[in-house]
Parts: C-alpha cells; structure tokens; sequence
C-alpha cells in the first residue's frame, strides 16, 4: 500500500502544481463575493468541477434561476459521460463502494491520470486509481480553502495564471502520445475539435467535438475488428 501510494503522489504531483494557482484564485473569487474559506471547501467537496465551481460565484451573486442552473451545470459538465463510458468495465471490477467513490471523483485531471496509468511491480491498481483520485480531490479543496484564507493578502497581478492548466494538459497529452502506439484516438479528436471549433464557436465546439470524436473512434475500431477477424 506504501509503494501504491507513493505511486499515485508521484503521479498526481503535475496536477497539485496546476491547481494551486486555479483553487487559490477560486478561494479569493469566493471570499471577494462574500464567502469565506469553509464554502470554498464546502463547494470543492460537494460540487467539485472547477469551471463550474467558478461558474457558481456568478449563481450566487446574480438572480438566476434553479432550472438555469441546473441546465447549465449539465451543459458544462456533459463530457464527464464520456469519460465515464471508457471507464465502466474497469470501474465495475473494484467494488461497490471504490466505484462509487471514483464515479465522483472522475474530473479532467483523475481521468487524465487514470488514461495514463502504467503497471508497475508492488502497484494495486485499484489503489492507485483510488489514491490518485483522493489526492486530486485533497489538492483541490485544500487550495480552495487557502486561497478564502489568504486572499486579501495578495496584492500582485495573478492575470493569466490560470493558463497553467491548460499546459498540464498539453504535457499529459505529448507523454501519452509519446508512451502510445495507436495516435488514431488523439488525430480523430484533434480534427473533430478543430471542425467543432469552427462551427460552433469557442463557447460550444466540447460537446459535440467529443460526441463525433467518440463515434468516429468507435466505428473505425469496429471495422478494424472486422478486418482483423478476417
């Protein structure tokens, strides 16, 4: 269990070092709309969707309705479903209860990491995947909450820091194009962005970029089976 853990820190460090900008910039987004840092945690725990977490601060502060924001709330999240379907036969031979935890747990960053998890001699796999999954959780809120704490305390321009996500991303990306034989998923879904993009705009090209990525995916990978069984 020692090795499994150290395993799964090691690595989950990358995603720590992309949320202690963005869960500190939450926590002070939160404090400055008159939250202090125990709703910063609240929401980390009981939400825990980054973007919609953001999303929420405006919930709060305007007049919106239930129905808005539950619409809403399922329009940004809707590609955690996709995650989900890759995962369900892996997911359903670790128990009822680790299941349920990594069904919740299951964000950009753990389904990142569990994308790219690689067995290793003294490694649980279902430890891993659970361990990894609560430190994820456990940087989020941590940094949430240090950020409702001291956020009246920083005074220098944080403009643009949130950009560090978005290179976490490109780096798990190139290491798993790098460790993959098969790049057909990642070509696939590289066009597909790009035409959803061009389409629907910046505000709507996730959805349905994922939906004809996944389609595509799923048809080629049945024709290969057929060519193969041939």
């Amino acid at each position: 269990m020692k090795k499994t853990f150290l395993y799964a820190l090691k690595h989950s460090l990358p995603i720590m070092i992309g949320f202690f900008p963005l869960g500190v910039a939450y926590g002070i987004l939160m404090e400055s709309a008159g939250y202090n840092a125990l709703w910063s945690g609240l929401c980390g725990v009981c939400v825990f969707a980054g973007s919609l977490q953001f999303l929420m601060v405006s919930f709060f502060t305007g007049g919106i309705s239930l129905a808005d924001i539950i619409l809403l709330s399922l329009l940004l999240n809707s590609r955690h479903i996709f995650y989900g379907i890759s995962f369900i036969e892996r997911f359903r031979k670790y128990g009822f209860g680790a299941r349920l935890f990594l069904i919740y747990s299951l964000v950009d960053e753990t389904y990142s990491l569990h994308c790219s998890y690689q067995q290793e001699e003294g490694v649980n796999e279902k430890w891993a995947f659970i361990f990894t999954a609560a430190l994820v959780l456990t940087y989020w809120v941590g940094f949430s909450v240090l950020g409702g704490l001291v956020g009246s305390l920083i005074t220098f321009n944080t403009q643009g820091i949130d950009f560090s996500l978005t290179i976490l991303f490109a780096v798990i990306l190139i290491d798993q194009l790098r460790s993959s034989r098969d790049v057909f998923p990642a070509c696939a879904a590289a066009v597909t962005s790009v035409a959803c993009l061009l389409l629907f705009g910046s505000d709507g090209f996730i959805l349905p970029s994922l939906v004809m990525s996944s389609v595509i995916i799923v048809m080629v990978g049945k024709i290969k089976g057929r060519f193969e069984a041939a």
